[in-house]
């Protein structure tokens, strides 16, 4: 195939896309709906196939995923089961490597039913109190939490947004997309070595620039007037310059300091704050009773967990409908099952909507905001990127990608080469980008690849699947990443130092079993 203006066009875009992705001038969803209008204007995109990603079913069940995994949270189901986990006992101090072989892969067991970034937001207040109690130093935990989410991400086709996004595409193209626990073949076994992994070696890795005494110290100061608070989606004052914005008038408190790339910033009333950034505040105890159950911070912390008050019933039936839902999920599908219920499918997106509406009549979140704890940025990345990887396809820049991938071989193409590319090339997008808008970049690259080779593409969707949830050398790729770095003060370098290894680790795992599980 050859340049034309088309090509050309997406090809400069989406660069220019990226940088501004990087440089994170804008909100990733703005700037990628930015993008589709741009690929509609000069009739590259259907005004349809713009707003298609929209209606998409792996979308909204990311969506209807936000309020089952808000009603997790508010049951506190989460804090109960951590609190018997890490238990401080008089006499016994525990290791960090103790307290690593109880906490990662009680996190990944429940990141893989539960979105990620509120998993994350739950534990760190816990374990942060808990590691300050058994003298244990805080920076040792943050970024394996973090780790452990994503990890345990991988295991399911819920675990993740990008798992969901990549199943989407695939359902559109008329593809049969993933089973409940398909990715479990590799994302399972990737989990369980990046876990030993974080055991073995995560002490070691790990800065640890206080003694766990002066961070018992320092927690114990703060318990009544110092608050960690992590800017949310909805925060009043983002992409505002600090010395324009009230923050005392509107919040009731100080502002100490703000982090940003585990950094403070010193020129606080010229900075413009951004979602993910860390405050240090100092308030009363009332902070947390106006501002606890708001979507405009991410986390708040002042050495204890903050506990919403609910029922203990709530927390036996919001356990028990992520249960039927898994289960639903994962039967549903059946040969059986399909032929006791002909006309109605039992897929994921079937059960999420029903628990997600019981969830709602018995006010296991709160019905009349259930707006507030959608994160709509997400959502409006994932419906772009379905368009832009379209964008991608009716240009011709897929086909010309895969067709430069397949045949700078010398030799003979191998199936097993161009999934190594695949896979590296959509790793080093997704530690600089969001997830999703690598998974959505790769995907038809992917399918052009397979098309061109003569190839089943199952194992190339695998692997750029697996490749854009594996964001553990940079702290920008993925929002989780983030929030550790922001409460945790780490350098960009800790997670190249402790993640680099990680990601050679998944990438080994995926290029064995991939084409074992899902022959070209």
């Amino acid at each position: 195939m050859e340049w034309n203006f088309e090509i050309v066009f997406v090809l400069l875009t989406l660069l220019a896309m990226l940088a501004v992705l990087v440089a994170d001038l804008m909100r990733p969803g703005l700037v990628m709906f930015s993008v589709c209008v741009l690929f509609m204007c000069t009739g590259i995109l259907s005004p349809g196939e713009l707003v298609a990603g929209f209606s998409n079913k792996g979308m909204i069940t990311v969506a209807l995923l936000f309020l089952v995994s808000e009603g997790i949270r508010r049951s506190d189901a989460l804090g109960h089961m951590i609190s018997h986990i890490l238990p401080v006992r008089q006499g016994k101090r525990p290791t960090v490597r103790k307290g690593y072989s109880k906490l990662m892969p009680t996190i990944a067991g429940i990141s893989a039913f539960l979105n990620n970034t509120p998993i994350v937001v739950i534990f760190i207040p816990i374990v942060k109190e808990w590691a300050a109690k058994a003298g244990l130093n805080v920076k040792k935990f943050l970024i394996p939490i973090s780790y452990a989410a994503i990890l345990g991400g991988m295991c399911t086709l819920i675990g993740t947004s990008t798992n969901l996004v990549v199943h989407g595409m695939m359902l559109e193209e008329g593809y049969k997309g993933f089973t409940m626990f398909e990715l479990a073949r590799v994302g399972g076994v990737i989990a369980v070595v990046g876990i030993l992994y974080i055991i073995l070696f995560g002490n070691r890795l790990l800065p640890s620039d206080k003694t766990p005494e002066e961070a018992a110290a320092e927690v114990q100061g703060r318990n009544l007037h110092k608050i960690e608070a992590v800017i949310g989606p909805r925060f009043k004052g983002i992409n505002i310059p600090f010395s324009q914005f009230n923050f005392n008038k509107r919040y009731g408190a100080s502002l100490l300091e703000v982090r940003r790339n585990g950094e403070p910033q010193t020129d606080t009333e010229n900075l413009v704050l951004h979602e993910g950034d860390t405050l240090i505040i100092e308030a009363d105890d009332s902070f947390f009773t106006n501002w606890g159950d708001s979507s405009e911070f991410m986390m708040l912390s002042n050495g204890h967990p903050h506990k919403l008050p609910c029922p203990k019933w709530k927390k036996w039936v919001s356990v028990s409908l992520l249960a039927i839902m898994i289960a639903g999920a994962t039967f549903g599908q059946m040969p059986r099952i399909k032929a006791l219920v002909p006309g109605i499918s039992l897929d994921m997106f079937f059960w999420v909507c029903v628990v997600t509406v019981v969830m709602a009549i018995l006010n296991i979140f709160p019905a009349k905001r259930y707006t507030k704890f959608i994160s709509w940025d997400i959502l409006v990345t994932i419906a772009s990127a379905l368009a832009i990887s379209k964008a991608m396809s009716n240009s011709g820049l897929a086909d010309m990608l895969a067709s430069k991938l397949t045949s700078n071989i010398s030799g003979d193409v191998s199936p097993m080469v161009v999934l190594a590319a695949l896979y590296i090339t959509t790793n080093i997008i997704t530690e600089l980008i969001t997830n999703n808008a690598a998974a959505a970049f790769a995907f038809p690259i992917a399918m052009s690849a397979a098309t061109q080779l003569g190839v089943d593409p199952m194992p190339f969707f695998v692997a750029i699947t697996v490749a854009a949830s594996a964001s553990f050398s940079t702290p920008i790729g993925y929002q989780t990443n983030m929030i550790a770095q922001g409460i945790g003060n780490y350098k960009f370098r800790d997670f190249t130092r402790i993640g680099l290894p990680l990601n050679i680790i998944a990438f080994t795992i995926s290029m064995i079993l991939i084409p074992v599980f899902w022959k070209f």
